[in-house]
């Protein structure tokens, strides 16, 4: 009787841990935790004015846009300064940065409003827009 006491205990132990599992993947998908990342930002040099992203898109130093590693193209995320609050949302139409410890990399328009310009990276936080 004692075998079948402990596989009862064991059977129940792991629905447990099977539905705790569940209950975090299930809040991941649904957006739960907005936050994704933070990191380096960096911009965009004015030599890629006009050059096609990998969405196929012109880019454009002037438009709020940015290029994420992973991110879906169309995906907008609110990028934030954590050392001056300042935030801009973009829309990810592009692949990179390809500069190891940058999160994301962003046209000149966005970079200007997180007042990035003349030091050319900052840290961010960047989150997902509903």
């Amino acid at each position: 009787m004692g075998a079948y006491k402990r596989i009862i205990r064991t059977s129940c132990l792991a629905v447990v841990l099977l539905l705790i599992t569940m209950n975090q993947a299930v809040a991941n998908q649904t957006g739960t935790s907005t936050e994704l990342q933070e990191g380096v930002a960096s911009f965009y040099s004015d030599r890629f004015q006009g050059a096609t992203t990998a969405s196929g898109e012109p880019f454009d130093q002037q438009a709020l846009t940015a290029a994420h590693p992973s991110l879906p193209f169309g995906t907008k995320v609110l990028v934030t300064r954590p050392d001056t609050g300042q935030e801009v949302e973009v829309l990810i139409n592009d692949r990179g940065p390809f500069v190891k410890g940058r999160v994301i990399d962003l046209s000149k328009r966005a970079a200007r409003a997180l007042g990035m310009i003349r030091r050319g990276t900052a840290p961010v936080m960047i989150t997902l827009v509903d």
